[in-house]
């Protein structure tokens, strides 16, 4: 079934970009761990950019339904689901495959703000963002805008001193901030 195919090389690539990085993993890399022709890549995709969007495409996907699934499941009021996403970020940090954001790897190596691949790294943030936004407005933020910016900069933080860092404890240190914004917007 050609979207089985199709289904492989995202899975494929999805596992290699985010280990390695875009510019650093070439097409042959992917086919390889696909297990396809190289025919089947170019088949579903025309370009390795093409390839590129259709990945993170499907991680914005994955990662926002998994994401948004736990904090709904992390606390019965708005307040608890705002602090559980740092308890969230951080068992993601644990995880063994952790290698930092795909999104801000992919903007990162694709700095032009005007290529697609750095576009969807940031409507990936941008869709986060809304998230939280919601969040703070169901928790009755005075200012929920400007809460889930600080709250979004906190997360986006402890996900670069995780990483970078290799700060086991950035999430953790994130939430007690998150804490403290919170109760300056009333929350």
């Amino acid at each position: 079934m050609p979207s089985s195919k199709r289904d492989q090389l995202i899975d494929a690539a999805l596992r290699t970009f985010y280990k390695d990085g875009f510019h650093a993993t070439g097409v042959d890399k992917v086919i390889e761990e696909a297990g396809v022709a190289r025919m089947t890549l170019y088949k579903h995709f025309k370009s390795k950019d093409e390839l590129i969007l259709a990945t993170l495409r499907r991680r914005d996907e994955e990662f926002r339904n998994s994401f948004m699934r736990a904090v709904e499941r992390a606390g019965p009021t708005p307040r608890d689901r705002l602090l559980a996403m740092y308890d969230i970020l951080q068992d993601w940090f644990k995880g063994k495959d952790f290698s930092g954001c795909m999104f801000i790897n992919a903007s990162a190596e694709y700095g032009d703000r005007d290529n697609p691949i750095h576009r969807a790294a940031a409507d990936h943030k941008n869709l986060i963002l809304a998230y939280v936004t919601q969040l703070a407005t169901d928790a009755g933020a005075q200012a929920p805008d400007k809460l889930a910016h600080g709250l979004m900069f906190l997360m986006e933080g402890s996900i670069v001193m995780a990483y970078v860092a290799d700060d086991c404890e950035a999430a953790e240190h994130a939430k007690q901030s998150a804490e403290a914004l919170m109760l300056q917007a009333g929350v």
